[in-house]
């Protein structure tokens, strides 16, 4: 059996992707950077595969899952990683930021979900299945100038558990891991710098992180690896936060 892990070439995608591939499972990596996916998956050795794969392409990803299966055979665990920020005032959003976050964070995730569910209604993974969704605390807490990226997580987070409703009766687990600051070049991207974001700023009514850190990469990793795990079998259609403590626990 083998896992699906999109935004698997660098950043938290590749930190899941690693984690795993060091358990002895099969990973199929998934990026819209083939590049990066291959030289991810090399690195891993004979148990992984890297796909060129854009999330928002529908057609891909049927055709992805098919070669994940073809080369490492059946997959039971999808994890949906891949995401874009944008960020903006709703005054000044774009219309291109707006759909660009929705389209790879929200309905890339639909695609993912859509194609392991359609597979596992044909033929149930016999041991279960698992989805675990990427989010970010930002779905569940407002945070200024991000109006295009929290509503786009907060749609992935309502697919994962939808599907995961959907699929229980065939075993399938579906949860959600939200993380907050993570040292990630999508964090390196934003204008504030790690001491402002540990320490908070209150003129945007933003909170600190009360752990002290930024999280690293393994951090959610780690997590996301629990939640595939046959020790969270009996953990579905939660949500789980993995931010030191910034969204005080909602």
């Amino acid at each position: 059996m083998s896992t699906i892990v999109t935004g698997a070439g660098r950043g938290i995608g590749a930190a899941v992707a690693r984690l795993l591939a060091a358990r002895g499972t099969p990973v199929a990596l998934l990026d819209v950077d083939g590049g990066a996916a291959a030289r991810t998956a090399a690195s891993l050795g004979p148990g992984a595969v890297g796909l060129g794969v854009d999330v928002t392409d529908a057609a891909a990803l049927e055709q992805a899952c098919d070669e994940a299966a073809a080369a490492l055979g059946p997959v039971d665990a999808l994890a949906n990683v891949a995401g874009v920020l944008r960020t903006g005032s709703v005054a000044g959003l774009t219309d291109d930021d707006w759909a660009a976050c929705l389209a790879t964070n929200a309905t890339g995730v639909m695609h993912a979900c859509r194609a392991v569910a359609r597979r596992w209604t044909a033929a149930p993974p016999p041991d279960g299945g698992a989805i675990v969704t990427v989010a970010s605390n930002a779905a569940g807490v407002p945070r200024a100038g991000m109006a295009a990226y929290a509503a786009s997580k907060a749609a992935a987070l309502a697919v994962t558990r939808c599907t995961g409703l959907e699929l229980a009766a065939l075993g399938v687990r579906a949860n959600v891991v939200c993380p907050g600051s993570t040292d990630t070049a999508m964090l390196a991207g934003m204008p504030a710098a790690p001491s402002a974001l540990v320490a908070g700023t209150p003129e945007s009514f933003k909170l600190g992180i009360p752990l002290g850190r930024v999280a690293d990469p393994d951090d959610v990793a780690g997590t996301v690896a629990f939640l595939l795990s046959d020790a969270a079998r009996h953990v579905t259609l939660q949500t789980l936060y993995v931010d030191g403590g910034a969204s005080l626990g909602p």
